[in-house]
Order: structure tokens, then sequence, then C-alpha cells
């Protein structure tokens, strides 16, 4: 029996392999390349926000120090305003002129305002 001879199929099988070496190796640096960008990627985030906490801690620093003074507390109001001396010396001459105080009366009460 006359065995064929295979001429061409050792250079198709090396082919065959050599591409599916060369498709692993692709998909694993891919991979690789994907997990070390990711890496970096964090390390960088990671320090972005670590700039921006620093730049808050500073801020808040600062505003403590230069913050506005406290306002005063407003005034307490006043007592209530006592009718001036014109008007209560016009409701002491009413008071004369209606006959509920005598002349006595009413200079008596004049001079206490006029002396308060």
């Amino acid at each position: 029996m006359m065995r064929r001879r295979m001429v061409g199929r050792p250079l198709v099988r090396a082919a065959a392999t050599t591409a599916v070496v060369a498709g692993t190796a692709a998909v694993v640096g891919g991979a690789v390349s994907h997990r070390q960008q990711s890496k970096y990627d964090q390390q960088a985030y990671d320090q972005q926000q670590q700039a921006y906490v620093q730049q808050q801690m500073e801020a808040d620093r600062q505003q403590q120090y230069y913050a506005p003074p406290p306002t005063a507390a407003p005034p307490a109001p006043a007592s209530p305003a006592e009718p001036d001396l014109g008007a209560r010396l016009q409701q002491l001459a009413q008071l004369r002129d209606s006959g509920v105080l005598t002349d006595e009366e009413f200079v008596a009460a004049k001079q206490k305002l006029l002396t308060s």
C-alpha cells in the first residue's frame, strides 16, 4: 500500500498554529494593557481627589481667619416715649379748666413736671 504524501499540509498546520498563537497573544496583551491603563487612571483619580480635599481644607482654614466679625445684637427697644413736656402741660391745663384740678394742684403738678 502506498502512502500518500502530505505535501503542503504541514505548511497549513504551521500557519494555523501561528495564527492561533498570535491571536492569543493579542488578546492577552490587550487585557494586560487595559488592566495597566485602569491602574494608572485610578491613581490619577486618587491624586485629583486628594488635591481637591486639600484645596477645600485650605479654603476652610482661610475662611476661619478672614471671616467677618459677628454683627452686634440690635439695641434693646427704648421704653415707650413719654409724651413731651408741652403735651403734658396742656393736659394739666385742660384738667384745671374742666375743674378737676385746683389752681394749687395745677401749679404743684406743673412744678413737678418741670423739675423731673
